[in-house]
């Protein structure tokens, strides 16, 4: 608690839970307190473990846990992308997580080969767009949005966002370095804007007419559609989702997940923080809140989700994925993706 303590002012929001408790678990999450602290403290109640929650940009949280080293009392790092759950264990920041047990409860693709990250949920990213404008029938796999008659129409995120990077990551492993390349050149020539901004800044720019297609998670669009304001809700309801990828190699999806820090602890508690995320009540509470898909599969998604559709999901080694993140970088930059 002391190591915990002495940074407390550094990074984020801190949430001290129970100074008394004799159990804890530290956690340095990406997530936003409000996404992700209703669940821990559910743990609390449930284990009698104070939780003491760091939040921030996820990779300043790997550095800090680089720069930490062997003092740092971090025993959880949470993120919202496989790259970045394989980027702190390749820099030799994990330990193995105990996921013999867990294994049943979710698909073994979810989980690192060597059990240094898992899965929590799912997330897809699917093309959103303006319907009156986009013929679907023209638009049914995203290697469509390299051709011709879609330039000048098409919204995204910069190159330098972790979720793009694992998009073409992920069309790299699939189709090969040489296809992605020459997608990515003509691709960024369909680019309506300078990338800027967010995703739910992707789905308002098709709504104000500024594109017509987007790319963007399905979370975020789940999130404006059941938003308190009417005005972001009927926002949501101008655009439409389409499953790109349908008839052969899938939707793209990744995850959201955590790994045990090499220095954790509190490594006991870690544990049982992991297996509690992945518990049925707390996958439910993951889809009804967050809207994303709970990784095991008799828990029912959001209402919001389901009204998006059924879709096949890419079949991919996500290991991959945070394999060739580099190479995804590099080939972005190379096709002048901003």
């Amino acid at each position: 608690m002391k190591r915990f303590l002495k940074m407390v002012s550094l990074v984020g929001c801190v949430s001290v839970a129970s100074l008394a408790s004799a159990q804890e678990v530290n956690v340095y999450s990406a997530r936003k307190e409000a996404l992700i602290k209703p669940l821990l403290d559910k743990f609390t109640e449930s284990t009698g473990i104070s939780v003491n929650l760091v939040t921030g940009n996820a990779d300043a949280l790997i550095t800090r846990l680089k720069s930490e080293g062997k003092y740092s009392p971090a025993d959880i790092l949470i993120t919202t992308d496989v790259g970045r759950l394989y980027r702190a264990k390749e820099q030799g920041l994990t330990q193995k997580i105990e996921t013999d047990a867990l294994k049943t409860l979710i698909p073994q693709n979810y989980i690192d080969p060597q059990g240094q990250w898992i899965g929590f949920t799912l997330r897809a990213r699917p093309l959103m767009v303006a319907p009156q404008r986009v013929d679907e029938t023209q638009l049914t796999r995203m290697e469509d949005l390299a051709d011709k008659q879609w330039r000048g129409r098409v919204c995204v995120r910069s190159s330098s966002n972790i979720y793009n990077q694992s998009m073409v990551a992920a069309m790299i492993e699939q189709q090969g370095e040489e296809k992605t390349q020459v997608w990515l050149n003509d691709f960024v020539k369909n680019f309506a804007r300078t990338p800027k901004g967010g995703d739910r800044d992707q789905i308002k720019a098709v709504v104000a007419g500024q594109c017509d297609v987007a790319i963007a998670n399905t979370y975020y669009l789940a999130g404006m559609a059941s938003s308190d304001d009417k005005a972001t809700r009927e926002t949501a309801s101008k655009v439409k989702v389409i499953w790109p990828n349908q008839q052969d190699r899938g939707t793209h999806v990744n995850i959201s997940g955590a790994v045990i820090s090499k220095y954790a602890p509190n490594v006991e508690s870690a544990q049982k923080l992991i297996s509690f995320m992945l518990q049925e009540d707390s996958q439910v509470w993951y889809a009804k809140t967050n809207h994303e898909y709970p990784l095991r599969k008799e828990v029912e998604q959001s209402k919001v989700l389901t009204s998006f559709g059924a879709f096949k999901a890419e079949n991919i080694d996500l290991s991959r994925v945070g394999e060739l993140n580099r190479q995804a970088v590099l080939m972005m930059d190379k096709a002048g993706w901003k």
